[in-house]
């Protein structure tokens, strides 16, 4: 007979609680992404299209919900909602900020809010760290560029470094001098830091590097000539939007999933409403890990990762499960006060989730 279901705790995990469990965890984040993308591209998810929420007052603004549900052995569901306001850098204050609501698999109950910008932007550079293992063609590149220098480019850099790559020389590049230098600076800082340029232009970034990480706010692209490419770099398209469909169209192409990447006017998407059909696509990153992708070394290799869901999820339990263990999580006593169908008593009993 099965249990009798039961309300459980909730909790209110903070953005210093997320850094503390994930901080020094990297290759086992990267590990729980691999899985989830298993697990996605095995049926095990339940990853419906994002909603965006946007303003006709504040056109460069949105605030995104992406449910999820994700399988396997901790079987949870969950919300994340995210904002992405990029006038909010020049108020000095980071452009995107994030909740995550998790819900008990058996009830529904939410059982765990979690302070959610650190979390994607390491299930976003976790993702970018495996797909830059995976989808290297022989030895893993030493000339790293990065085009966008914020939060996630930042990350990005962090989790390529503790999972043991290692460079020759890193290239930066921002339409801002200012947040160019600054990051410049903080890559030469680093422990046995390679050499650090900060490019003038796009293009002479991208001529100078075997990976380049775009990672910026553009709402369209800006990167146009398959000439830059002539040296078959691999491209991690994480921002979605810089590169134009001629990129494309001359590139291998990965994507994390095929349905949610075709949206919204990613650059896949315009490679699509340009030619009508998805013969451009190669596989998703799922393909690669099952060996059913085989890359081409005469042409660049761009991986576009939508960003699902379910890599958040998985994450946010993670996290509260490591603080649950450790007997840290921050429990909201009486959260949930109607507990009675017809309202004889205002509790219920509890147990740890």
């Amino acid at each position: 007979m099965s249990p009798q279901p039961v309300v459980p705790p909730f909790a209110v995990i903070s953005g210093a609680q997320v850094a503390d469990v994930l901080t020094g965890s990297e290759k086992q984040i990267v590990d729980l992404v691999e899985d989830v993308y298993r697990l996605h591209g095995r049926g095990d998810t339940v990853n419906p299209p994002s909603y965006f929420l946007r303003f006709p007052d504040r056109p460069s603004s949105r605030i995104i919900a992406l449910p999820a549900a994700v399988g396997g052995d901790r079987p949870t569901d969950g919300l994340k909602w995210i904002s992405s306001f990029p006038d909010n850098v020049a108020a000095g204050i980071p452009r995107a900020s994030a909740v995550l609501i998790l819900n008990d698999h058996a009830t529904g109950y939410p059982f765990a809010c979690l302070e959610s910008s650190i979390i994607s932007a390491s299930r976003t550079a976790a993702s970018a760290a495996l797909a830059a293992d995976r989808l290297s063609r022989g030895e893993r590149p030493r000339r790293i560029g990065f085009i966008g220098t914020g939060l996630i480019a930042r990350y990005i850099h962090h989790y390529l470094e503790a999972t043991d790559w290692t460079f020759d020389e890193l290239g930066v590049h921002d339409l801002s001098q200012e947040h160019a230098e600054s990051f410049a600076g903080y890559l030469g800082g680093r422990p046995g830091s390679a050499p650090v340029v900060v490019h003038g232009s796009a293009e002479e970034l991208i001529r100078e590097s075997d990976l380049v990480v775009f990672a910026t706010v553009a709402g369209s692209p800006h990167v146009h000539d398959p000439a830059w490419f002539a040296h078959n770099p691999l491209v991690l398209n994480v921002s979605l939007r810089d590169l134009s469909p001629e990129i494309l169209l001359a590139s291998a192409n990965i994507v994390d999933d095929i349905e949610h990447c075709l949206k919204a006017d990613t650059s896949p998407h315009l490679v699509e409403q340009l030619t009508g059909n998805r013969e451009f696509i190669d596989g998703t990153l799922f393909d690669v890990l099952e060996g059913r992708v085989e890359l081409p070394a005469d042409r660049p290799v761009v991986f576009s990762p939508f960003g699902l869901g379910v890599l958040d999820i998985a994450l946010g339990r993670h996290v509260h499960d490591q603080l649950r263990d450790a007997g840290q999580l921050g429990v909201v006593d009486g959260f949930f006060h109607e507990l009675d169908r017809y309202g004889n008593n205002g509790s219920a009993a509890r147990s740890q989730h």
